[in-house]
């Protein structure tokens, strides 16, 4: 694996958003205006032939962290947090497909009705027939984050990246909302983050990637015209490496 970034190595593409960023800026359950945004950015990448596969948070509808969360037990608070995932998928895959995309929404959990059960090859298939494809309930387990799934997808399904779109650049040498004195780190390796113990994702979903060889590109997702950028300059956001 190169240590810097070449966007021509770049075929498919696992996406992480979060549903802070569905939220948009007014912070509601979900901002319309934002969705179509993101939508659009898909649709960009999509122009360019990617081979694309989103996995989307569910912290805009609950957040296992917030005082109902702190009264259900931990199982209980994630498996909501799930569900709050394919709430998220279902509305983006919806407008995606009003503007004439293909889309398929693959579930961790059972849920016949409205989603497929995920395995690998179904959604390799639909990978190669065209689609987005959505991935959505997490890793289907409490106790892991979608960070943690969107790096498992990955992996099962040899994507070349997982792109994270966050609301700053990058990777900093501190959180940068709290230190105005934090300086981007536009290039690092996955050893060189752990030695200096700076927050890129949750422990396990950095561990496997790094395990696996699975590079990640942090980017400013809310910046227009970023999602492709970040995937074909390698001077958006920051390439984390093996």
């Amino acid at each position: 694996m190169s240590k810097n970034y070449r966007p021509e190595k770049i075929h498919k593409i696992i996406f992480k958003i979060s549903g802070e960023i569905i939220g948009g800026k007014r912070g509601t359950v979900i901002d319309i205006d934002a969705v179509n945004n993101l939508v659009d950015e898909l649709i960009s990448v999509i122009y360019l032939g990617y081979s694309l596969g989103v996995v989307l948070g569910g912290g805009n509808i609950f957040r296992g962290a917030s005082e109902t969360g702190k009264l259900l037990n931990r199982f209980t608070a994630d498996n909501v947090g799930m569900l709050a995932t394919i709430q998220n998928a279902l509305i983006m895959r919806d407008i995606l497909m009003k503007k004439n995309y293909m889309a398929e929404i693959f579930s961790a959990i059972q849920i016949d009705k409205i989603a497929k059960f995920y395995t690998p090859n179904r959604a390799e298939t639909s990978l190669n027939e065209g689609s987005v494809c959505f991935f959505c309930a997490g890793t289907g387990n409490p106790f892991f984050t979608t960070d943690t799934a969107a790096v498992l997808r990955a992996i099962e399904l040899n994507a070349d990246i997982v792109l994270k779109g966050t609301k700053v650049k990058g990777v900093y040498s501190a959180d940068p909302m709290k230190d105005d004195k934090a300086e981007f780190i536009r290039n690092i390796s996955f050893d060189e983050l752990l030695i200096k113990k700076l927050t890129v994702m949750d422990m396990t979903a950095f561990s496997l990637a790094r395990d696996y060889n699975m590079p990640i590109k942090i980017f400013n997702i809310t910046k227009k015209g970023n999602m492709k950028e970040a995937i074909l300059n390698s001077r958006i956001g920051t390439y984390v490496h093996p």
